[in-house]
């Protein structure tokens, strides 16, 4: 591909976070480029090709299902070209071209400012990247609270990374974000979710979850969760929600499959407790968690965007919870066959681990849910409460019934 695009004049290089993985003994995720060459350019050379953004225009060619993300070099913004920038610092486009070098300088961080020279199997280094890779630190490029205020999003990006690479946050790099962490409520909620998924899983979301909380930035993300955690030390939803981010970093690290679904559950329970209280004294508990799960969604939804299939997920894997009690007659099997079950079990299990509900009822589920139906019936019969003897009608009933 990078011959491909020499071939047709234009310099071309891989850039960014392959190279540094590749450095840091780390197996790229995926493959950007860099190149001289502007979109439709691109588009000219590659049939494959896609153009996509308008703030910042792309190229996405595709081969089968992988996509290699195709970018020209940027130049400062103040350059005649397609810019635009708010007048708090956020740029809302930016299509200004320019070169390799000025293109270093207009990324984020220096480690993802490497460019791999494919023509001399060379790393060109304009901003300190190397020096910064050797001392294991996360420098930005430039004046820290300037380029944070270009795109808040940065802020997020240096937890993400700090917590994946294991990196050390520069002093100078780090000093803006508490200031600066309310600009991210002005970021579309659905870019937001993008970033949540970047966020917890890159197999580091413990890591995350403790910088985004050392920066406050988890009050930008989930305040209802913040606030909670806040006023309840170490409780049993705190608890909850490391258990569940370890899980996903052991699951991604396998290559096993996660959802966000499970991951945003287990970061709002506390809350979700929270917004119970008092509901299930008047109606029943099933009913009750149906209505606080609603009201705590729609004020969750005012930050970070959550698809719809993910939030009805959600709500079951929480309604589910009170039916894990019910282990009598019929019930038990019906709850088996749920298509939420084992989402469900998983974050009983979860509770029962951190020590929210009696460790025998996961045990008892595991059980039952493991063996033979003559098994399970056995189960169901110690499980019964003792039948209530019918009591025999008195005399003066008799009588009306005559």
């Amino acid at each position: 591909m990078l011959s491909r695009l020499r071939s047709a004049g234009y310099d071309a290089y891989l850039v960014g976070g392959c190279v540094r993985d590749l450095l840091i003994g780390k197996i790229p995720k995926d493959f950007d480029v860099s190149t001289r060459a502007h979109p439709e350019q691109v588009q000219a050379v590659f049939k494959n090709c896609r153009l996509i953004g308008r703030r910042f225009r792309l190229a996405h060619i595709h081969f089968g299902r992988e996509v290699i993300e195709v970018a020209t070099f940027r130049a400062p913004h103040h350059q005649e070209g397609e810019s635009l920038q708010h007048e708090d610092g956020r740029i809302l486009r930016d299509n200004v071209y320019g070169t390799e070098e000025e293109d270093a300088w207009r990324r984020d961080f220096t480690v993802n400012a490497l460019y791999y020279d494919s023509v001399d199997f060379s790393v060109r280094d304009h901003v300190g990247a190397m020096a910064d890779i050797e001392s294991r630190t996360l420098r930005m490029i430039g004046e820290p609270s300037e380029r944070y205020k270009e795109d808040p999003v940065r802020m997020l990006r240096a937890v993400r990374f700090a917590a994946k690479l294991d990196f050390s946050i520069e002093p100078a790099t780090q000093a803006p974000i508490k200031e600066l962490g309310g600009m991210l409520k002005d970021i579309p909620s659905s870019r937001l979710f993008d970033e949540l998924l970047k966020l917890f899983h890159g197999a580091a979301a413990v890591k995350t979850f403790h910088l985004l909380r050392e920066y406050d930035l988890l009050r930008q993300l989930f305040p209802l969760s913040d606030d909670y955690f806040k006023n309840n030390i170490d409780s049993s939803a705190e608890r909850l929600v490391l258990a569940s981010l370890a899980n996903t970093d052991a699951r991604i690290s396998e290559g096993k499959s996660v959802t966000p679904a499970f991951l945003f559950a287990a970061m709002l329970w506390g809350p979700m407790l929270k917004e119970l209280e008092g509901k299930s004294n008047k109606v029943p508990q099933y009913q009750a968690i149906q209505v606080a799960a609603d009201q705590l969604l729609a004020k969750q939804l005012q930050y970070t965007s959550i698809p719809r299939r993910f939030s009805v997920m959600m709500r079951e894997i929480w309604q589910l919870q009170s039916r894990f009690e019910m282990r009598s007659g019929k019930r038990p099997w019906r709850l088996l066959e749920h298509p939420r079950f084992r989402a469900a079990y998983d974050f009983l299990v979860l509770r029962a681990n951190v020590g929210e509900v009696p460790a025998e009822l996961a045990t008892w589920w595991t059980d039952f849910q493991e063996c033979e139906e003559p098994a399970q019936k056995k189960m169901l019969k110690k499980s019964d409460a003792p039948k209530r003897r019918r009591r025999k009608p008195t005399a003066a009933k008799k009588i009306i019934e005559v």
